[in-house]
């Protein structure tokens, strides 16, 4: 397939993980703020889109697993290559690969879990993210988020997306979807900088514009690594009461700082 270059944009300066700034990302051993994960996962989901189309969108599976940061205004090159009916995904910058990934069309949706509703906390009520406040078998869940024409063409032009698939039919980004795990995390817990490291993703059905989204899912694991603290979550991402994603998640959620910080 050719490949896609598109300039890297990074979406959450203002947001509440301060790894996405640069004078905090620079303490963790990073040279600016980080692009975040799902932005990645977004750039590189335009190949497989391009592949298949609606297809995708509606029944697609991918992974993504980053290796090497992405900073703001770089060029990001997507290549795949295709074998056995399956895309094996590099994003590369700098001259280095920085995020892997895999792309399929299964002839049928797989079996997904569902989790039971839980409402997250009060902003200002959050744990501090901890193996206590994250325990294995721990609900995680989102607030709903409406969609709609103008949120939804932002990011679009945020996210540098060229295919007119999404406008012409009026479809959710798959970046944006993946995003709602984030949310089921950061809107669970009180964190600190932290770092999305990869994910599963089955598409489930077409997430349109005004549908209203939300995610739910459970924590699988939560261990340290080197110095980091990680947690592992799957979620169920939901358009009103229908799946359109299933989603194995992997963040740090306690990052490893320099000694010298």
């Amino acid at each position: 397939m050719h490949p896609y270059r598109v300039l890297a944009n990074n979406l959450s300066r203002s947001s509440e993980n301060r790894i996405h700034d640069d004078s905090v990302a620079r303490r963790y051993g990073f040279a600016g703020a980080l692009v975040p994960g799902v932005e990645v996962y977004a750039y590189m989901m335009h190949l497989p889109v391009a592949r298949w189309g609606r297809e995708f969108l509606e029944r697609g599976a991918a992974t993504c697993r980053f290796v090497s940061p992405v900073y703001d205004g770089e060029e990001v090159e997507v290549i795949a290559s295709e074998k056995d009916s399956a895309l094996a995904i590099e994003a590369h910058c700098r001259g280095a690969v920085c995020a892997t990934g895999t792309a399929t069309l299964p002839s049928k949706l797989p079996a997904f879990a569902d989790f039971a509703r839980a409402a997250p906390p009060a902003k200002e009520a959050r744990p501090e993210a901890s193996a206590a406040s994250l325990p294995v078998g721990g609900p995680l869940a989102s607030f709903p988020f409406e969609t709609n024409q103008e949120l939804a063409g932002e990011y679009l032009r945020s996210v540098r997306e060229s295919d007119p698939i999404y406008s012409n039919e009026k479809l959710i980004h798959p970046g944006m979807l993946l995003r709602m795990c984030n949310r089921a995390l950061l809107e669970s817990v009180r964190l600190g900088p932290w770092i999305h490291v990869g994910s599963e993703v089955q598409n489930l059905s077409l997430a349109r514009v005004g549908d209203t989204l939300a995610a739910r899912g459970k924590v699988t694991a939560n261990y340290e690594r080197k110095g980091h603290r990680f947690v592992e979550f799957d979620a169920l991402v939901l358009a009103g009461e229908r799946p359109v994603a299933s989603v194995q998640h992997v963040a740090i959620y306690q990052p490893r700082q320099r000694a010298s910080a």
